[in-house]
């Protein structure tokens, strides 16, 4: 099992786009054997101490395999959408692990 965990960081006034994009890669996911285990956007008061910059959003998503997330990755339907993840973030920041 994988987990990816993702800081996303959007461009101003374009939540409708990422709202939009989620809604089409979000089924995806499900449908290449992956989870969405959360979908979390952080408040101001939810930071406790750090100094990087608060994301507008943070998933973390699971698969069984690397190959099962590939597949996630190079599906048409996602790679046909990707112009409104292109349009709404302006970075992310991936980070991939396993589960202990």
């Amino acid at each position: 099992m994988i987990y990816l965990t993702q800081l996303i960081y959007i461009i101003e006034g374009q939540e409708g786009a990422l709202d939009e994009f989620e809604s089409i890669a979000i089924p995806i996911i499900r449908k290449h054997n992956g989870e969405l285990v959360l979908r979390i956007r952080p408040g101001k008061d939810s930071l406790i101490e750090g100094i990087a910059e608060l994301p507008y959003e943070v998933h973390i998503v699971s698969f069984p395999s690397q190959k099962d997330f590939d597949n996630f990755a190079i599906d048409e339907e996602r790679k046909a959408s990707i112009h409104l993840k292109e349009k709404a973030i302006r970075d992310v920041v991936l980070y991939q692990g396993v589960l202990l």
